[in-house]
């Protein structure tokens, strides 16, 4: 649900969910379309647009469908260039009240994604997990190699996208389901943020990560009835929050808020803070169980 301070974009519309493939599969545009209408009377920001491996005339049509039926500005979610293009080239800011849409996301392995920014001008989320380095793909393990990644992509949209400002950024970090980090992702996660909100060459950016994806694979209730994955969500979202986080991608019909410090979610994710390896996985467990 909608929670004061933070920015939220709607992820049904997703291929990688599994009843929305469904509907994909099935052509069920209007099963789509309830979705989109759904997401925004339940306060959706932004609704993501993923359509998976489909043709760039499939996302044509979905960005024009959407837009009959919302007026809610659109995250294109994808890192195929024809799909991005084909997305950005029909969506309408005037459909939207003059906001411009999301596009989702550039890494250092996809920069070409940043030209796509003469045929719309675009928000862009900066994809700071990963690297390239010796003209090899690595994945980012520490705090520092994450702001370094995000600084770089930062420069980079500077001086590729024309008038761009900070306040266009989202910057993610890259979050890891922390039902198997056994290598210290939250703690990465974390430590990038606290660095990136301390330093004044990222003033005024925003900092998104998928909240979803932070509780994949995990059960939906303990055993005791209670839920799991959307108080370990808020639990992340009290520790982030304080340290730029403003944006998600998110659900629009769970509960998100910040926890009081005497919270079971948020004791769980302090402690896992405070272990290394599979001692980590283990609090989680412990938690669910």
């Amino acid at each position: 649900m909608p929670m004061p301070g933070l920015t939220l974009i709607g992820e049904s519309i997703n291929d990688s969910v599994p009843s929305t493939k469904k509907l994909f599969d099935a052509n069920d545009i209007a099963g789509l379309l309830d979705l989109a209408q759904s997401q925004d009377e339940k306060g959706a920001d932004y609704l993501d647009v993923n359509v998976g491996a489909r043709s760039p005339e499939f996302m044509t049509g979905m960005v024009l469908a959407i837009q009959r039926v919302t007026a809610k500005p659109l995250s294109i979610d994808t890192p195929d260039p024809a799909l991005a293009r084909a997305g950005l080239l029909v969506y309408d800011p005037a459909k939207a009240g003059g906001r411009k849409p999301v596009l989702n996301s550039i890494s250092p392995l996809r920069m070409g994604l940043f030209d796509l920014a003469a045929i719309r001008p675009f928000r862009p989320i900066l994809m700071a997990s990963e690297r390239v380095e010796d003209g090899e793909d690595k994945p980012n393990r520490t705090a520092e190699e994450t702001r370094s990644t995000a600084r770089a992509l930062l420069e980079e949209a500077r001086r590729r996208i024309p008038g761009f400002d900070n306040d266009q950024a989202i910057i993610d970090p890259g979050i890891s389901p922390i039902g198997t980090d056994h290598e210290g992702h939250l703690k990465r996660v974390l430590e990038a943020l606290a660095l990136i909100h301390a330093d004044p060459f990222f003033a005024g950016v925003h900092v998104s990560v998928g909240l979803s994806n932070f509780t994949v694979m995990l059960p939906s209730k303990r055993a005791d009835g209670s839920p799991v994955k959307g108080p370990l969500e808020s639990a992340f979202l009290t520790l982030a929050m304080p340290l730029g986080l403003d944006t998600i991608i998110g659900s629009t019909v769970r509960k998100y808020e910040i926890l009081p410090e005497a919270h079971p979610a948020l004791a769980c994710l302090r402690d896992v803070l405070s272990v290394e390896g599979f001692d980590a996985i283990m609090r989680v467990k412990e938690f669910y169980a």
